[in-house]
């Protein structure tokens, strides 16, 4: 059977929720580099504009799930400002090293808190937002985990969610193997980013995973390098 035939379920080393030090910064600086290079950033603002315009209001409080070191809400709150868009933050991330440093490098934003929550504990629900993101974080999870995770992200978000992961496929996965070979000087960035599409999701594994879910009103629309948007109205 091809690699490319079924979802991954391999751990990455990233999962180690007690990863941190130079590997860590390494890891994050090389991923905001790949992100940026590939536009694969376009496709969470892209979302967001969707649902904002679906459901317009003074200000919205956007949860960055799996939030890392802040890239996405560096990139939410530079997009919003150009379009004029007032926007509170929450990241959450369950690693408490990745959150110290993310606090540190947006220190300057005003409009961000941060949590070191675990998406599956119940109280990650409690607190209500108006729309919560997801980048490259739902590839992490077992198909009958994300079923779990989407209904927690339905009673967390007032308005709508939008994920953005990558698509499996042979070029991405050979791409990007060569890519990191070349370029890259981590370890965990070289065993990970491959590793990362092996994970990832066919149209067939998205659709599955939220009927599962009991998710009705929702489009996945594919976008360069290999990029699912997956929006979910609530």
């Amino acid at each position: 059977m091809s690699i490319f035939a079924q979802r991954s379920e391999e751990k990455e080393l990233m999962d180690d929720l007690n990863c941190s030090g130079e590997e860590l910064n390494q890891t994050l600086r090389e991923l905001k580099t790949i992100n940026r290079w590939l536009g694969g950033n376009y496709v969470t603002t892209s979302g967001l504009a969707k649902i904002f315009s679906k459901f317009p209001q003074a200000e919205y409080t956007i949860a960055d799930i799996g939030c890392g070191g802040g890239d996405m809400i560096r990139v939410m709150a530079d997009w919003a400002k150009s379009q004029e868009k007032h926007l509170n933050f929450v990241g959450i991330d369950a690693n408490r090293n990745i959150i110290d440093l993310a606090a540190i490098r947006l220190a300057d934003l005003a409009k961000v808190s941060w949590r070191v929550q675990n998406v599956f504990e119940a109280e990650f629900s409690e607190e209500k937002v108006d729309i919560s993101t997801c980048t490259l974080f739902t590839h992490h999870f077992t198909d009958s985990e994300l079923v779990g995770l989407l209904k927690s992200l339905k009673a967390k978000s007032r308005l709508g969610i939008v994920i953005n992961d990558l698509h499996r496929h042979w070029i991405a996965y050979y791409s990007i193997k060569l890519l990191t070979r070349l370029f890259s000087k981590s370890e965990m960035v070289q065993n990970d980013a491959p590793l990362s599409v092996l994970r990832s999701f066919s149209r067939t594994d998205w659709e599955r995973i939220l009927n599962k879910a009991g998710i009705k009103d929702f489009t996945i629309s594919w976008n360069w390098a290999f990029r699912w948007q997956v929006n979910i109205l609530i």
